[in-house]
């Protein structure tokens, strides 16, 4: 069972590197970027990272890209949280099954809106919840704004430039460690939505 997941996972990620030399490849980066601050269940991180393995000089160009996608994103679940979350932003709080955690934000917010923001933004904290919340919340649109791209900017740009620093270094070590790197992403990926759902 376990080397069937790891199989699939190498194509995914062999077939996320092939796509990083093709048109669609960085528009398709951008948009799961920004469904990911929405609704998406899965980081760009995992289509960031091998498109950056694949082509390390332009690993920036493709972490702009991120951000980019991400802060729209961000914006539009802002937007829905503020405006249409009894519609629309409680059925994707719910889906997920984060309603208690989101009930528990909300009285911190107050107190802590930009720091929630900034340390939501940089770890893998599902960032839907925060944008959401964000909004529903009535935190300073500027004041999330700025921490959005803050930690989201941090988060992309050191993946991608430890990347485009090490290059080939990178890649070859990443192919030859992609099976524990596999696990535990899994693993970590598991902990995370565990930690955000208690």
């Amino acid at each position: 069972m376990l080397k069937a997941m790891l199989g699939q996972a190498r194509r995914l990620y062999e077939w996320v590197e092939s796509l990083a030399g093709r048109p669609a490849a960085t528009p398709f980066l951008g948009l799961i970027s920004a469904l990911e601050s929405i609704f998406f269940p899965i980081p760009p991180d995992v289509i960031l990272i091998p498109m950056c393995v694949a082509r390390p000089r332009r690993s920036l160009f493709y972490a702009g890209v991120c951000l980019v996608g991400s802060i729209a994103g961000a914006v539009a679940g802002y937007w829905i949280g503020a405006t249409m979350m009894d519609t629309i932003g409680y059925p994707i709080v719910d889906f997920y099954g984060l309603r208690e955690k989101m009930t528990v934000m909300f009285t911190h917010y107050n107190e802590w809106d930009a720091w929630i923001v900034l340390i939501a933004g940089f770890t893998p904290i599902p960032y839907k919840l925060i944008t959401l919340t964000s909004g529903a919340a009535g935190v300073n649109f500027l004041v999330f704004l700025t921490a959005s791209v803050i930690s989201r900017g941090a988060r992309f740009f050191l993946v991608a430039g430890l990347i485009a620093f090490f290059g080939d270094r990178a890649a070859q070590w990443i192919d030859r460690h992609f099976d524990t790197l596999t696990i535990v992403f899994v693993i970590l990926l598991i902990g995370f939505i565990v930690v955000a759902t208690v």
